[in-house]
């Protein structure tokens, strides 16, 4: 225990660069282990590639991540991010790489980040994600899963909460709207060319995204 009035870097819930890597090694984990998942739902509504296509990406970003030394979380961050878009096709490259490169900058040179400091650079992967792809919840995207794990994540820890028990209910928010994706009609991507047909399917970046914050959850 530390000076009165202070707590372990535990119960504060900090992040560490090794703590990233956790996080990026064990979504690269889950995507692969959901690879034909994803690529199945991708298959009924755009181009049968998003599990193939995220699970390479995430691969080459997991090492790029264990080779770049002792940088802060925030330069971490930003390399997954331009590995993901220098490596993955489509519209997955793009918006995670957006994601993460937005993360990093948010984030910056710190070293010691806490729990407000991550969800504040979540919350700005957020923005740049619904900037790339110009699109809003409801759309059937991957901002239906993104969106309300991280406005749960905000309203969890001002409730005083630990970044880990946060996270938590920040990923049963993102399952809940990955699960509400399938009744939607598409209105964003290559699923809105199918219009009503698009709906009864499970949007796959919505499910991938479900499987980011399910690894923060189980690694921060």
């Amino acid at each position: 225990m530390g000076r009165t009035g202070e707590h372990p870097r535990a119960a504060v819930g900090g992040v560490s660069v090794p703590d990233v890597r956790s996080w990026i090694d064990r979504f690269a984990e889950l995507v692969h282990a959901e690879r034909d998942r994803l690529t199945e739902l991708d298959a009924a509504v755009g181009d049968a590639d998003h599990g193939s296509n995220l699970d390479r990406g995430m691969k080459a970003a997991a090492a790029a991540a264990g080779e770049l030394g002792d940088a802060a979380p925030g330069e971490l961050l930003k390399k997954v991010g331009m590995t993901l878009v220098s490596t993955v096709g489509g519209a997955s490259g793009p918006l995670y790489g957006t994601l993460f490169l937005r993360m990093g900058a948010s984030l910056g040179e710190a070293t010691d980040v806490d729990g407000p400091a991550f969800a504040a650079a979540l919350r700005a992967g957020l923005v740049g994600v619904a900037a790339r792809g110009k699109a809003e919840v409801g759309d059937k995207t991957l901002l239906d899963a993104l969106t309300p794990a991280v406005d749960e994540l905000d309203a969890v820890l001002a409730e005083g909460a630990s970044l880990s028990e946060a996270l938590g209910r920040a990923s049963t928010a993102a399952d809940a709207g990955r699960d509400a994706t399938e009744p939607l009609v598409a209105r964003k991507g290559r699923a809105s060319y199918l219009g009503e047909r698009s709906a009864g399917h499970q949007d796959p970046g919505a499910t991938s995204v479900a499987l980011l914050v399910a690894a923060a959850a189980q690694t921060l």
